[in-house]
């Protein structure tokens, strides 16, 4: 007879784990935002107060984002999920 292992969850955990899950996809987006933006800087189709705006957005987004990753206990390395023989979902910086 096979022996059933039972989930145990803690609210906490599910809490930080959630967390994890949606601060992953946020910066995975984070990230091709802002290779969207020195794509369009190098190419020179954004005038200069798009640039401060985005890069002030962006810098906003990754600040706000370590201060979430700090109040849940998460480092930086913790939001790239392994996808097995894929790699790592985020590049190594």
């Amino acid at each position: 007879m096979t022996r059933r292992k039972h989930l145990e969850l803690e609210p906490d955990t599910v809490e930080r784990d959630l967390v994890k899950l949606v601060l992953t996809v946020v910066e995975l987006l984070r990230q091709l935002m802002e290779r969207q933006a020195l794509r369009r800087f190098d190419e020179g189709d954004l005038t200069e107060e798009q640039e401060e705006r985005i890069g002030l957005t962006l810098m906003l987004l990754e600040d706000r984002m370590a201060e979430l990753r700090d109040r849940y206990g998460l480092r930086p390395e913790d939001l790239n999920l392994d996808l097995g023989p894929l790699g790592p979902l985020l590049p190594r910086e």
